[in-house]
């Protein structure tokens, strides 16, 4: 009987590096197969505090209905119109059944020692920072401006740049719209889960909260350029009711309310105008 000898990879493969950590799971920057191949790493851990039956029954499912809502997205919208959403690249929902094979377990192992039984999604990863904190970005540099004495009334540069930033939240109103019209709800859908898609950027930015690495930042012009991505579809569904899509344009409200006082005009005007 021959057997066979795979030699180990001369380099050993960068470790995951952990971007967000939520109520329902844990999400990494990676790789898939190769290093220089980036992806995003979802990891939906157990719950202790629930029956283990009932809680493999509900990861499972929630895993496979964000794996279904991204594969039906990937097929059916149009990327040439500016719209996308991460590609699924692998999928683990029955951990228990050892049917992730090396690489999954070992992507498990290196992302945190304990969570080797925890169901797990890996994704195209989307290269770029998130709306949410392009548009914080834009805010500080527009609040600079005023200090300045410059406004778009009587400076090129700022009228260009609040035009600019209509054209993106035009872009976003036609990303909602083409969302709903594939039969989608996002369910959390924010500017923090909206990306920029720039492809000379090394990571998208997750969190702009006080002290982040992204809140921390001088006040400059930011680039408004690049076709728009959603990610996170940890709470979506596939639903045609107006009342479930009317939750996810009050939420994305919400946020614009909360997190972006100065571009809150622009909501009704551009966001649902474009959304059609």
């Amino acid at each position: 009987m021959t057997s066979i000898t795979t030699q180990p990879h001369p380099l050993s493969p960068p470790k995951p590096q952990l971007l967000a950590q939520g109520a329902e799971g844990l999400l990494f920057k990676t790789h898939f197969l190769t290093p220089s191949t980036p992806a995003a790493l979802k990891i939906r851990p157990p719950k202790p505090y629930r029956h283990p039956i009932l809680d493999k029954r509900l990861t499972r499912a929630r895993i496979l209905q964000e794996a279904r809502c991204l594969v039906k997205l990937s097929r059916d919208l149009d990327v040439s119109e500016g719209v996308s959403v991460p590609g699924v690249l692998a999928l683990e929902c029955d951990p228990d059944e050892d049917s992730c094979g090396a690489f999954g377990e070992e992507i498990i192992r290196q992302a945190h020692a304990d969570l080797t039984r925890a169901s797990w999604m890996i994704m195209e990863w989307i290269p770029g920072p998130a709306v949410r904190a392009v548009v914080e970005r834009w805010e500080r540099w527009m609040k600079e401006c005023e200090k300045q004495g410059r406004r778009a009334d009587n400076d090129e540069e700022v009228k260009t740049s609040e035009d600019d930033m209509r054209r993106l939240f035009q872009r976003v109103g036609r990303a909602v719209g083409m969302l709903h019209k594939a039969g989608i709800v996002h369910g959390d859908l924010t500017t923090s889960n909206l990306i920029l898609r720039q492809e000379n950027v090394d990571g998208a930015e997750l969190s702009t909260t006080p002290g982040s690495v992204a809140a921390v930042v001088v006040a400059e012009k930011p680039d408004l350029e690049g076709p728009i991505a959603l990610i996170d579809f940890g709470l979506a569904s596939q639903s045609v009711h107006e009342e479930d899509r009317a939750v996810d344009l009050y939420v994305l409200e919400r946020a614009f309310g909360s997190s972006h006082p100065r571009a809150e005009k622009l909501f009704e005007s551009e966001v649902l105008g474009a959304k059609g």
